[in-house]
């Protein structure tokens, strides 16, 4: 950590001394350019705050589960020490253990607002609800003996804690201290028995008698032990391994679920042999023979209703032969069995019961099963055991991720819009009643904007998200993978895959919220166009186009730079005229030496497709195979409502595309842009011999180092790009020793044709100054490339309406070239106010409804809107370019193309992510280094900001997913199933306390059941205990110092005086009290210890003192 401390005092000082070098060179600059100085800048470094706000998707690694029946309350926790807390849909919490140690169960205090976790390194912590972010108030680290089961009874403050070692020790939850009353293993077993029973398995209390404690070895034996005579009344063995036990409520039954498959009822006062032996998956052998072992039944749950049978609960136990069977949970009702398959292994389930009380009627109504990667809830009371519908968002990765984007302030329309399509997706069948889990309550919201999330996952689906207030819902989902033929197995596939597998995966989708067009490039160098649309239509034929992007640099018959033509028209077909749109697949599949050629990688539907409301194809664009070489994956992309052009680019060159007219405008090789101006040495192409492309962008680190289910699939692999093209001559490696990425000069680059390439980085169309000359802005193209240069492409539109459809438009390259250091990452425009320039776009309408004449006449006259403030103004007045590289950021002015700020961003690392984004009425640059750093400059100027270590680039997931947007919010994923958002907005710190829901509200817990008459009069109701006599200090002792240690949490006495405030204040008062009073008594204990030690030493140097003179004469002394 110290180390990256260092880094960023350095990156600091090399910033601060490149900004004022800088900014001497460019003073002559500034003096040329008109108006800088009226730029009225507002936002200073006060404005600016990280934090974490809230953690959205399923748990990664999920390893325990518990439930809180009174306050409707479910808890979650992970193998990497992560605790999430689930009540009401958006009422979510994410807590971390510092130890990151794996959670290994969890047990709440019921109708407490507090939970103990006890975790794989033996520490257990008690943790406060009682406040918006949940703290640790205690915990306890055992120093011998390894946990390995826990239990709390409903409303006792001793947690009994069994050990590896097979021991029983009991922790007082209020103190967190240990009792010294300790179950050793040989006193609880057999004398007779030779061998050790294993570590604890069970701990319960009768359910009538909480005197009696129930306690499962790992070996079979189980013993009911009697708290008060400290000695066990029965003990039950059997031959096969317990892997669960639970009581009947009435406390005269148990059942045990054990490793051969077996479930095995005990009646409690008969030890000998179980009352009977289930085995709910074994097969029927007749002649009185042993069925056939199964597998082991991992729990079981038993749970009593008032009228009918009890339900007994399993999962696992299937039997051996049924290979490659779904993991199961089976529900035995009476004489029905129910087996209910699961997509994914469970990890643990909970039955909900009406009570909290173990010695009433249960009347179960729900299972949560807690799956590797989903959270099941069946409903218990109807027929069939229908799911709940899952209000959380825990689908994020359904598909593994693998792009994102984040939209703050969007039109207000849209999210509605997007919501009533994806309504019509819902699935049926889903239980009718409320999702049960429904604790807590919502926070205020103060001020709210509509925020969109968009993924794009491995299978080629793209997923919009609800982001407003914190929160995180499903608003519509697209399939992309549609417009394809699929193959139906592996021999069908076609061999012009360039992946192997996912070939529809996502890899950049471009949105444009004000018109709702959408463009995705995908995995297998496909584009897709999208319209939305409220109405359902029907294609017949799906509008295709097919593009041969190559780079080809001949040097046999290469002319002379002067000669170069502004737009050449090499073999690739780059002369707009000359290429004509293609509606169905080409059908020159190899060229004249039988190499592979005009044959894209995927194959679009020939049949008519049925789109529903919502996005709909507009144009699929493919870039084909080129005498033997495949399309090289996409790099960029941009998409534009108001021209009607959609652009993208790869390390082979540039392509254009008009999706209104279908047609391909532009189709030159990176080179080729430069024209006569190229200003580097090019190496002739080198033959490629593998099918797969030459890494285009960040290898992606192998994170099954650690764990195998973290690494997506061929998307995140060396196969994607994601916007992260570097500099060709360099290739990004992980720098194990500081867990940052770090460039070098390496030569283990998949072909050497890699280092001639220049891939296309960075698009962006915009109306601006597209020469020096110029004396209005223009529709023009701005292209940003791997190597640092910025090119721009002019364009001239025909008019709007009909002229539209028929006259082309016109593309050349400007001449206008830039310079920075580092790849291009991201271009924006500024006014001379300092106000974000927006690409123009046309308002979104209907496409599918037909209009009146009246309309159609109006269409025709109408021209593309452009929304950019610039066109409106005078002349005279100019703007400002905003680039950001890897390495720098620079303002340029514009027309006269003068640099008029410059600030080198990193030395060291390079920058993965760059945003313009808008933050309380003004503009700024929000930059992420692979070295961790979060930094922000403001704009025009580039001061600095903002510079904070937060997250050191550990794989490549964060890489490709971490994105800024408006208003101070940003958002990764931070593993493979959760997304992590994030905000630099001060304000938005300062208002997240009030934003977060509640997890505890004030609840009455429900009266414990009636004894009734007759028990109350012969003792068959449930026996107390007083369990502070037998536990607390005075009788049981205290225990040894050396087998647990005693941590105070950050949370403390401040954390449990901040819940004392409440309808139940009095009693966390009480508690509040006693705990202190708790504190003084064993601080006032220890200095009584301390001085009773000393008069005993004081005592023993007298008597030795007496013994030595006691027969001297008093002239001897």
């Amino acid at each position: 950590m110290r180390k990256f401390n260092i880094r960023k005092v350095l990156d600091g000082l090399t910033a601060g001394s490149s900004s004022s070098s800088s900014a001497s060179s460019s003073s002559q600059q500034q003096q040329t350019a008109t108006r800088e100085n009226d730029v009225q800048e507002t936002l200073q470094s006060e404005h600016f705050q990280l934090c974490k706000t809230v953690r959205h998707g399923f748990p990664y690694q999920p390893s325990a589960l518990a439930f809180d029946p009174v306050q409707k309350i479910l808890g979650i926790g992970t193998q990497t020490g992560a605790l999430r807390l689930f009540g009401r849909p958006g009422v979510e919490c994410y807590c971390q253990h510092d130890s990151g140690a794996a959670v290994i169960q969890l047990q709440f205090l019921i109708n407490e607002g507090a939970l103990v976790s006890a975790l794989a390194d033996d520490t257990i912590h008690l943790w406060n609800l009682r406040q918006k972010r949940p703290a640790i108030l205690h915990s306890l680290k055992f120093n011998r003996e390894r946990i390995t089961f826990c239990h709390l009874p409903f409303q006792s403050k001793w947690l009994y804690v069994g050990t590896e070692r097979g021991n029983i020790h009991i922790v007082n939850v209020e103190s967190f201290t240990l009792s010294g009353y300790v179950i050793m293993w040989n006193k609880a077993i057999e004398l007779s028995s030779k061998s050790h029973p294993g570590p604890v398995v069970h701990i319960s209390d009768n359910p009538m008698d909480e005197g009696k404690l129930l306690i499962g070895f790992e070996s079979g034996t189980v013993a009911l032990w009697d708290l008060k005579s400290k000695k066990a009344d029965y003990r039950y063995t059997h031959d096969e391994a317990i892997h669960s036990v639970a009581w009947h409520h009435e406390g005269k039954q148990f059942i045990c679920s054990h490793s051969d498959g077996t479930l095995t009822i005990w009646n409690v006062k008969n030890p000998t042999k179980p009352l009977q032996t289930i085995t709910p998956h074994g097969k029927q052998v007749k002649d009185g023979k042993k069925p056939e072992p199964c597998k082991p039944i991992l729990k079981v749950e038993y749970k009593t209703t008032r009228v009918g049978e009890p339900f007994i609960i399993l999962s696992g136990g299937l039997s051996y032969d049924t290979v490659g069977r779904r993991p199961c949970l089976t529900v035995m009702h009476g004489k029905s069995t129910a087996v209910l398959e699961m997509d994914y292994s469970i990890v643990d389930f909970l039955t909900l019961c009406e009570t909290p009380y173990p010695n009433d009627f249960q009347e179960p109504y729900a299972v949560v099963v807690l799956l590797e990667k989903d959270l099941v809830l069946i409903d218990l009371a109807q027929n069939g055991y229908p799911i709940f519908e899952n209000p959380y968002p825990l689908s994020i990765h359904e598909s593994p991720v693998t792009c994102c984007e984040y939209f703050a302030d969007c039109p207000g329309d849209l999210i509605p819009a997007l919501y009533s399509v994806g309504a019509r997706q819902k699935r049926q069948g889903y239980s009718k009643k409320e999702w049960p889990i429904n604790g807590g309550n919502w926070g205020l919201v103060t001020r709210s904007y509509p925020e969109i999330i968009i993924t794009g996952h491995a299978d080629g689906s793209i997923k919009f998200w609800d982001a407003s207030a914190i929160t995180l819902q499903v608003l519509y989902k697209l399939k992309t993978a549609k417009v394809f033929e699929k193959s139906r197995n592996k021999d069908d596939r076609p061999s012009t895959d360039i992946v192997d597998e996912d070939p529809y995966a996502i890899q950049i989708i471009s949105w444009c919220p004000e018109s709702r067009m959408l463009c995705i490039a995908g995995v297998s160098a496909h584009v897709i166009v999208y319209r939305f649309s409220k109405q359902e239509v029907t294609t017949e034929v799906i509008p295709m186009l097919e593009v041969r992007l190559l780079y080809e640099i001949n040097y046999i018959d290469s002319p002379d730079p002067e000669q170069v033509p502004p737009l050449p028209t090499p073999g690739t077909g780059s002369n707009p005229q000359s290429i004509a749109p293609q509606s169905h697949p080409s059908t020159s599949s190899s060229s004249s030496d039988g190499l592979r050629d005009n044959v894209p990688c995927l194959r679009v539907k020939n049949s008519p497709l049925k789109q529903s409301s919502g996005y709909q194809v507009e144009l699929v664009i493919q870039l084909v195979w080129v005498s033997g070489e495949p399309p090289q994956q996409i790099t960029s992309l941009a998409v534009n409502s108001s021209y009607g052009l959609v652009v993208f680019g790869n390390c082979n060159g540039i392509a254009m595309v008009d999706y209104i007219q279908k047609t391909t405008l532009l189709n030159l090789g990176t080179i080729e842009l430069y024209g006569s101006n190229d200003p580097y040495r090019r190496e002739p192409r080198s033959p490629r011999k593998s099918r797969q492309p030459s890494g285009a962008g960040l290898c992606d680190i192998n994170e099954g180092t650690t764990v195998q289910e973290d690494r997506c699939k061929s998307p995140t692999s060396a196969k994607m790009s994601r916007k992260l093209s570097l500099p060709t001559e360099l290739k990004p490696e992980l720098d194990v020793r500081d867990n940052s990425f770090s460039r070098s000069r390496s030569s283990s680059v998949t072909s050497i044709d890699k280092e001639s390439r220049e891939a296309i980085s960075a698009l962006h169309f915009c109306e601006t100054f597209t020469r020096k000359a110029d004396t209005a802005p223009s529709p023009c193209l701005w292209v940003g490339t791997t190597l640092g240069t910025v090119l721009v492409v002019a364009l001239n539109l025909p008019p709007g309406g009909e002229q539209r459809l028929l006259q082309p438009v016109i593309v050349s390259p400007s001449g206008t070239i830039l310079r920075l250091k580092g790849a291009i990452l991201r271009m924006a425009f500024l006014d001379t106010t300092g106000s974000l320039v927006p690409p123009a776009y046309e308002p979104w309408r209907e496409p599918n409804v037909p209009e009146d004449k009246e309309e159609k006449e109006k269409l025709k006259k109408r021209r593309p809107v452009s929304v950019s403030p610039s066109s409106s103004q005078e002349i005279s007045e100019n703007q400002y370019a905003v680039i950001c590289s890897e390495k720098q950021a620079k303002v340029i002015s514009l027309p006269s193309q003068n640099c008029t700020y410059k600030q080198n961003i990193t030395e060291t690392s390079f920058v993965l992510r760059g945003d313009i984004v808008a933050l309380s009425n003004s503009i700024c640059l929000a930059c992420f280094c692979a070295n961790g750093h979060i930094m922000t400059f403001s704009l025009p100027s580039l001061r600095p900001l903002l510079d904070v270590y937060y997250l050191p680039l550990t794989n490549m997931r964060i890489a490709r997913t971490f994105c800024f947007t408006n208003n101070g919010q940003a958002l990764y994923l931070v593993s493979p199933t959760e997304i992590q958002r994030i905000t630099y907005s001060q304000e938005t710190c300062e208002n997240l306390q009030e934003m977060l829901g509640e997890l505890f509200t004030p609840v009455e817990t429900p009266e414990a059941p009636n004894r009734g008459f007759f028990k109350g009069l012969f003792g068959g109701g449930a026996q107390s205990l007083d369990r502070e006599e037998l536990f607390g200090e005075s009788v049981a002792g205290k225990a040894s110092r050396s087998l647990a240690q005693h941590i105070p949490g950050p949370g403390g006495i401040e954390g449990v005086k901040g819940a004392a405030s409440g309808v139940i204040c009095e009693l966390a008062r009480a508690r509040l009290a006693l705990d202190e009073r708790g504190q003084k008594l064993g601080e006032l204990e220890d200095r009584s210890a301390a001085m009773l030690a000393s008069a005993d030493s004081f005592s023993k140097h007298a008597h030795e003192m007496m013994l030595k003179y006691k027969d001297k004469k008093w002239y001897q002394f």
